[in-house]
């Protein structure tokens, strides 16, 4: 079963930041994560209404890792093999949708992992997990 997250309703979205705070706080637990943007989620407004971007899983980042360290894994999620990668940037500078981050204190990129921590956060309930066949 693939899966990805998703989301609900935009306009339920309280633009709150819980959700970009529990994802970097996840992927960089005991660094300054709010210093920089480091979440994989994204939450602006646009034309005054709540935009939510997040990872498609669509695997523009894999097609130009030259070093093979991001592979689609069989829940259809594209995962960074940390020890393959060699920080080079493309992947980050191909996101169509600009979610993947770096930290200034880490060696590789992050990317989501459709993980839900940022859904199970939120607290008006506008992400959640999509399951697909």
């Amino acid at each position: 079963m693939k899966k990805k997250l998703a989301v609900k309703d935009a306009s339920m979205c309280a633009v709150c930041l819980t959700c970009e705070n529990a994802c970097a706080a996840a992927f960089y637990k005991g660094e300054p994560y709010y210093e920089e943007n480091l979440s994989c989620i994204h939450i602006t407004l646009k034309d005054g209404k709540p935009k939510i971007v997040t990872c498609a899983q669509c695997g523009s980042c894999a097609k130009v890792c030259e070093e093979k360290a991001i592979t689609q894994n069989d829940k259809g999620i594209y995962i960074i093999d940390k020890k393959k990668c060699k920080n080079c940037g493309k992947c980050i500078e191909e996101c169509p949708f600009h979610v993947m981050v770096k930290s200034k204190n880490r060696d590789t990129p992050s990317k989501c992992i459709s993980c839900g921590i940022c859904a199970k956060q939120c607290p008006q309930d506008v992400l959640f997990i999509k399951e697909a066949s």
